[in-house]
């Protein structure tokens, strides 16, 4: 697996609610070739999951391993076999998106020589080309998501983490971003999604997690959790499965 999660906790502290478990002993694992989505409303524990994988933030409990690194006792291979989207991440206004993944793939220590040859490969997968020489400060909100993208993946890692990736996108930004991570699969990239769009996840994952209060409550292909549950559209099947999940707490 190239991504294997057990028994993950991360608790925080805050005024109104007292101390919280955002992440409740998950475990769940992703392999090359696979698209994981991560689906659940906002507030259910998703972001908080994926920055302890990209070793942002540290667990209270449990243990993540990338591409067979220990995220708490190597992270900095952890990080060189990322390519992390998260919806918080900004853009250098007054440099251009080329300007940016250059500098990005001189950080992530891409292959000098090869640098040039894979900016211009990322800009023409993400069809950033008209765009490519403006300044950010000039950019819409879609271009600047697919600039932010591109950033993640121009080092070009055998594992990608994408934080609501449409999020702020037009209908045609969308279908471009979903062909692009869609092509992660075919390339055998292993692929963890975080989602709130029913349709998203129903599209584009080979199989679901399903998460709540910080909990995963199923975990499957979507035939799976059609049979689990007796429902056939994904909105149905997520009502179902985190209502009996939570009447067994009453």
């Amino acid at each position: 697996m190239s991504i294997e999660v057990s028994n993950l906790t991360k608790h925080f502290y805050d005024p109104k609610r007292g101390d919280f478990a955002a992440v409740d002993d998950v475990t769940f694992s992703c392999q090359h070739g696979e698209i994981l989505g991560l689906l659940g409303p906002n507030g259910a524990g998703k972001t908080t999951t994926l920055r302890m994988i990209g070793t942002i933030l540290t667990p209270d409990s449990g243990k993540i391993s990338v591409e067979g690194f220990d995220s708490q006792l190597a992270p900095e291979d952890v990080r060189k076999c990322l390519g992390f989207l998260s919806a918080d991440t900004g853009l250098y206004e007054r440099m251009t998106p080329r300007e940016i993944l250059v500098y990005f793939a001189q950080l992530s220590k891409y292959p000098q020589a090869q640098i040039t040859t894979r900016v211009d490969q990322v800009i023409e997968m993400l069809t950033i080309d008209s765009f490519a020489d403006t300044r950010c400060e000039k950019l819409s909100t879609g271009m600047k998501q697919k600039v932010s993208i591109a950033r993640a993946v121009v080092h070009d890692p055998p594992v990608i983490v994408l934080d609501e990736p449409t999020s702020g996108l037009d209908v045609l930004a969308i279908q471009s971003m979903h062909q692009f991570i869609q092509s992660c699969k075919t390339n055998g990239k292993c692929v963890l999604l975080s989602t709130h769009i029913m349709s998203e996840a129903e599209k584009l994952c080979d199989r679901i997690a399903i998460v709540h209060k910080g909990k995963i409550f199923a975990l499957g292909t979507l035939d799976e959790l059609r049979e689990k549950t007796g429902k056939h559209y994904l909105e149905d099947i997520f009502l179902a499965i985190v209502q009996d999940a939570v009447s067994e707490f009453l």
